[in-house]
């Protein structure tokens, strides 16, 4: 259920999936900090900024996203969604293969079993790394809940975070598209161009995500200056973040999946599965570092 209601600063009309009341939140449209409400039309309590945070990052960045990360394994509270992630991942790396599709008669009946449990496992994964994104750039320091909306917002989230990364991943990539869509009309090939432009879109991709997870809007994603400006003015905090992201990224397409293994032993296949597992903690670990970015460089951010 979405809540609507206006900021209490620009009085900006600002609209909430209502799970998210008594969270803090950002109006992207003047900058002031608040709590979200619980009903509609009610007016959200005013957040003050700190004295300095307009002026200059916290410090303890490196720290907190590559020293301190580790305690999200140890602390209790976090048990619920460790267990959420290994769960997609089992469910994805044993059925992921499957396709029950069979022949009727003259007819192809479409069974992808498998495509589908991949897009749901993702589309939960996705969700959820937004939702890391979200409450570590405001202060949280353990997991967030797992509460995605009885059956019909499960759907629901799991399609909106694949098509949020979809399309994040679309426009940072764009410049790269209409490289290589010009390139082949002409019958020119340029591949070193072309893997310079798609590793500039992927090193674009952690603030793509950050941008939406905060705002909430996949619209202020196509703006350069949201993107650019905090990159430019932490520039080596933010290339950690990259350098996470892309060893996640890597990692995970090379991971194999059981339907790659059958007939292989117990021991390989268990072996393979906590890979997976592991990718998906370091994953955990560069969501953290995107919303630490926030935290620690939200002076840099105009929204």
């Amino acid at each position: 259920m979405t809540i609507q209601f206006n900021c209490p600063n620009c009085n900006a009309l600002i609209a909430f999936d209502k799970k998210h009341c008594g969270k803090r939140a950002r109006c992207i449209t003047c900058g002031q900090r608040f709590i979200i409400p619980c009903e509609d039309n009610e007016t959200p309590q005013k957040i003050k900024p700190e004295p300095e945070e307009k002026s200059q990052p916290i410090p303890g960045f490196y720290r907190a996203a590559v020293v301190e990360s580790w305690k999200l394994f140890i602390n209790p509270d976090n048990a619920t969604g460790l267990v959420f992630v290994v769960a997609a991942v089992c469910f994805k790396f044993f059925v992921g293969h499957t396709d029950y599709s069979f022949t009727m008669g003259g007819f192809r009946v479409q069974a992808p079993t498998g495509l589908i449990v991949r897009l749901a496992a993702w589309g939960c994964l996705f969700w959820y790394y937004m939702e890391i994104i979200y409450s570590t750039a405001f202060h949280e320091e353990v997991l967030p809940e797992v509460y995605m909306g009885g059956l019909f917002g499960f759907i629901w989230n799991i399609v909106k975070s694949l098509y949020v990364f979809a399309v994040s991943l679309v426009i940072v990539e764009l410049p790269c598209i209409i490289f290589l869509a010009i390139s082949a009309s002409m019958g020119i090939r340029l591949p070193v161009i072309a893997h310079i432009l798609a590793l500039a879109g992927l090193f674009a991709f952690p603030m793509a995500i950050l941008t939406f997870a905060i705002g909430r809007d996949i619209t202020i994603v196509a703006r350069p200056d949201h993107i650019l400006r905090p990159i430019a003015k932490a520039f080596w905090p933010y290339l950690t973040v990259v350098g996470l992201f892309v060893l996640t990224w890597e990692l995970q397409f090379h991971a194999v999946g059981y339907g790659k293994l059958l007939g292989s032993s117990k021991l390989i296949i268990g072996l393979h599965l906590l890979a997976n597992i592991a990718i998906q903690a370091l994953a955990l670990i560069s969501m953290r570092a995107v919303g630490l970015f926030h935290r620690h460089y939200s002076c840099h951010f105009s929204w």
